[in-house]
């Protein structure tokens, strides 16, 4: 489900939704197990202070509902954060557009909540990214 509680940036959430089902189905996800939220850089800032101790609004954050890897048979794995001004301002910085910026932190979003973490798996979560990014579509950075 993605659900959008910002207004300061257009986006068009039907594709979105259609991308993320494909994203669920090519981690396993069973249906209605994650809920992406589309937030204000002031909301996310104060997550990314109160979560993470970082100063400033980020692009995506992963609250995984059962700690680091999910569990299977669980009923919720967890929630992400998306800021769309920032997602706008790295597209711009990327020359690409906001759907497809969008799509790129919907997918990373996703296999954090898949247990990976790439400041401490060795390349890992990065290769997956990559993969699914090619198999997706989804230009890469």
């Amino acid at each position: 489900m993605i659900v959008n509680r910002q207004r300061r940036v257009p986006v068009a959430i039907h594709p979105l939704k259609l991308f993320y089902e494909r994203v669920r189905s090519e981690l396993g996800f069973a249906p209605e197990t994650v809920t992406i939220q589309l937030i204000s850089d002031e909301t996310m800032a104060l997550l990314n202070e109160t979560f993470r101790k970082k100063q400033g609004p980020t692009d995506v954050l992963s609250f995984p509902a059962n700690g680091a890897r999910p569990v299977q048979g669980v009923d919720y794995i967890g929630d992400i954060a998306i800021s769309p001004e920032t997602a706008r301002r790295n597209a711009r910085r990327y020359s690409r557009s906001l759907s497809v910026e969008i799509r790129i932190l919907i997918l990373h979003g996703m296999i954090h909540l898949a247990g990976f973490d790439h400041e401490t798996d060795h390349g890992e979560m990065e290769r997956l990214e990559r993969r699914l990014r090619k198999r997706l579509r989804v230009a890469g950075r």
